[in-house]
């Protein structure tokens, strides 16, 4: 996570927007705790991890002030996608594309029909080109220095 925070983000976000960064990323343990969560692998390394989430909040790790475990219904509500992350040595292999693949299918399997997420100026091309569409456009200051984000949402058929 810190690596693909530190180095898929350059040219995209200045130094002082990385460092401000790692206080609005990073894992959120519920996500392992609610068993939505996935790592891939390729030869004993860590490629990527990303999850979905069936809870209220929508980006930020577990030192992230403002989260919101509350249930999210999935017929009205939409289930969250959740800390993706790429290990840069396997960025743009794929590894992005399946686990937000499984993010996928296993919200539709719980019954949810639409997914959102925060995306990062470096992730947003990966989820416009597998069908995410934007919804507003932010900018998160807690860390520090104001980090634009893009809310983008999709409905999963």
């Amino acid at each position: 996570m810190d690596a693909a925070i530190g180095e898929l983000q350059r040219g995209f976000l200045t130094q002082d927007q990385i460092a401000s960064s790692r206080m609005i990323m990073g894992l959120d343990r519920q996500l392992i705790a609610d068993g939505t969560y996935f790592v891939v692998e390729e030869d004993g390394q860590v490629a990527g991890c990303g999850g979905w989430s069936r809870r209220a909040t929508l980006y930020g790790g577990d030192h992230t002030p403002g989260r919101d475990a509350a249930l999210l219904d999935p017929a009205t509500e939409a289930a969250r996608v959740r800390a993706m992350y790429t290990n840069p040595a396997f960025a743009r292999r794929g590894v992005g594309r399946l686990i937000l693949q499984l993010c996928e299918d296993a919200a539709r399997a719980e019954g949810f029909r639409r997914l959102e997420l925060m995306a990062t100026l470096s992730g947003q091309p990966l989820y416009v080109a597998m069908g995410y569409e934007p919804i507003e456009a932010i900018e998160d200051a807690r860390g520090g220095a104001a980090v634009p984000l893009v809310r983008m949402g999709k409905t999963i058929p």
